[in-house]
């Protein structure tokens, strides 16, 4: 990763979704890299239908995306009758369409990315569910320390029917 190497300060990872669960790729990325996890951020998804300008919908034979964003809009691209092709993720999608000027090729992607390609438009919240959201993880070297404006509580309380046992020196050792 780019965090590792120093090429970057954080990164933002995707972990989960309301509709599609778990990043079971991504847990697997935490499990072989060094990173701590500095925080979080939870944003609603909004896909949207993009395409190189002068592109008609009912031009579009294919369509790239994230697996988790080609299934997320599953019925809108069913509804369409396009084919989709899994790339590694939604901007890439809208870049490689941009790149290489296709005009039988949308991709599912966000608004900023069809700013940042010039792309068009041609559906906004294609994704099948409203409420669509995803959990990010900010990813750093060092673990970020809170400032001291920032107060954290871990409060824990023992299971209702066991009752509370402590270690008493005076007792060797055994709960009292």
């Amino acid at each position: 990763m780019a965090v590792e190497r120093w090429l970057v300060d954080r990164a933002v990872l995707p972990i989960e979704n309301s509709l599609g669960g778990s990043i079971h790729r991504n847990y697997d990325l935490l499990l072989r890299h060094r990173l701590h996890i500095a925080g979080e951020v939870k944003l609603a998804i909004r896909h949207c239908l993009l395409a190189n300008h002068g592109v008609k919908v009912q031009e579009l034979k294919r369509v790239l995306s994230h697996p988790q964003a080609l299934a997320q809009c599953e019925n809108t691209l069913t509804r369409l009758g396009m084919v989709r092709e899994a790339v590694d993720d939604t901007a890439g999608a809208a870049k490689f369409v941009a790149f290489h000027k296709l005009n039988d090729t949308g991709a599912v992607a966000s608004s900023i990315a069809a700013r940042i390609y010039r792309m068009n438009i041609l559906a906004e919240d294609i994704q099948d569910d409203s409420d669509n959201i995803t959990r990010f993880l900010v990813l750093a070297r060092e673990p970020i320390i809170p400032g001291t404006d920032r107060l954290f509580k871990i409060e824990s309380r023992p299971l209702q029917k066991q009752a509370l046992q402590m270690l008493d020196d005076n007792n060797n050792g055994f709960p009292k």
